[in-house]
């Protein structure tokens, strides 16, 4: 199987999917191709990409004469493609704390409408917003932070004792609020959140936002 790959992303480096698949990539230690769209002026739309990813959204990644749509599907894949111990593991060794690892990308796909359209990635890679969050996502907020400390053990790095994919899709969501100045965030929560923003993967991603 051909290690070729390609990652396709948004030219603002703004996409929490996108974000996610890049640091699995750099976690998996593989080598890729990142290749940028310019959502704004619909480069996702033409008809090349459409037939490369289906879906015509981003991330879309390219691996030989196979390509995949949907960031936690890519996720899976690359896990799957590129087995530990030879490469490191996106996901927990643990059956059950692999399944909740995976409930959690998909709710945090699924849920929290209010709280990602008042708190945008813009105001992670970017800079944060003035306007204060209406009843929802208040609301919307509150579930997140009594998932998230029900998951988190206390004082730990990580939700599953090592480090998962799952670790940095939740971070994003909390530092929505946290690095936006947000205090309404529970102080381990917030603390968790900053420090999973240290791995060099996500470093490397939020350099690309910054100079785009």
């Amino acid at each position: 199987m051909s290690n070729n790959m390609v990652l396709y992303v948004d030219s603002r480096f703004l996409s929490p999917y996108a974000l996610s698949v890049f640091v699995a990539l750099q976690e998996k230690e593989l080598a890729f191709d990142l290749r940028s769209l310019d959502l704004g002026v619909g480069e996702h739309r033409a008809a090349d990409y459409a037939a490369t990813s289906l879906t015509g959204r981003v991330p879309t990644l390219v691996h030989g004469d196979f390509s995949l749509s949907e960031s936690s599907a890519i996720c899976e894949y690359l896990d799957e493609a590129f087995p530990a111990p030879r490469y490191p593991s996106l996901y927990p060794d643990d059956r059950r704390q692999r399944a909740r690892a995976r409930q959690l990308q998909a709710w945090l796909r699924s849920d929290f409408m209010p709280l990602r359209q008042e708190r945008s990635t813009e105001a992670v890679f970017l800079q944060p917003t003035a306007n204060a969050l209406s009843a929802d996502a208040t609301a919307a907020a509150q579930k997140l932070f009594f998932a998230a400390e029900a998951l988190l053990p206390d004082g730990a790095d990580n939700l599953f004792g090592a480090w998962c994919i799952a670790d940095t899709d939740l971070a994003l969501m909390l530092n929505r609020l946290v690095l936006n100045g947000d205090t309404l965030v529970p102080p381990r929560l917030a603390t968790y959140a900053r420090r999973q923003w240290q791995r060099t993967s996500v470093r490397n991603w939020c350099r690309l936002s910054q100079i785009s």
